[in-house]
């Protein structure tokens, strides 16, 4: 978990997502950047003005090494117990908290779909209607899910009903965000 600031400058070219709206950039060479964040699997940068999501594969164009991420499938518990392990390392790249804490993940099903394997089915929402980044987090959701053995089908869809609230923060995170 990173919440300090660093400045640094890119090392090489690489690919980025805009905040709030989802639009993909590319960062050059040379560009002096602000980290932010730098939890789950990505780096949230300040670059001209503009906060972008660069993935941790890019880890080394931040002069930074590459985030690898945990095996989930190593440690022990049911496919349930991952999936919500993982679903516990996917970040608003806006807020540092996990969409778990944060109350963005509304349902999970584990369904079982065949012998020794299953269906994932997960409702979740955004904190904000208008945010480009649904497409964005449902998509690191659904490749983190994909990444458990024995999980043949994963079906993530963002939905607004209802609408989030601070209310649905766990009290954990409200201490982390100071607002307990």
């Amino acid at each position: 978990m990173f919440h300090t600031e660093m400045s640094v400058e890119i090392q090489r070219d690489c690919d980025a997502t805009l905040i709030p709206s989802g639009d993909k950039v590319s960062v050059k060479q040379g560009t002096p950047v602000l980290i932010t964040q730098m939890l789950g699997s990505s780096y949230t940068v300040y670059v001209n003005g503009n906060l972008v999501r660069i993935a941790g594969k890019d880890g080394d164009a931040l002069g930074l090494v590459v985030m690898e991420e945990e095996d989930i499938n190593a440690g022990p518990g049911t496919v349930e117990d991952k999936v919500w392990r993982q679903l516990k390392t996917c970040f608003d790249p806006e807020i540092p908290v996990n969409i778990v804490d944060l109350g963005l993940v509304y349902t999970c099903q584990v369904i079982p779909f065949a012998k020794d394997s299953y269906r994932v089915e997960i409702e979740m929402t955004l904190t904000a209607p208008g945010c480009g980044m649904g497409p964005v987090l449902a998509n690191d959701v659904e490749e983190k899910i994909r990444q458990i053995h024995d999980v043949v089908e994963v079906k993530v869809a963002v939905v607004f009903d209802p609408p989030w609230d601070r209310s649905m923060v766990s009290d954990a995170a409200k201490l982390q965000l100071g607002l307990l």
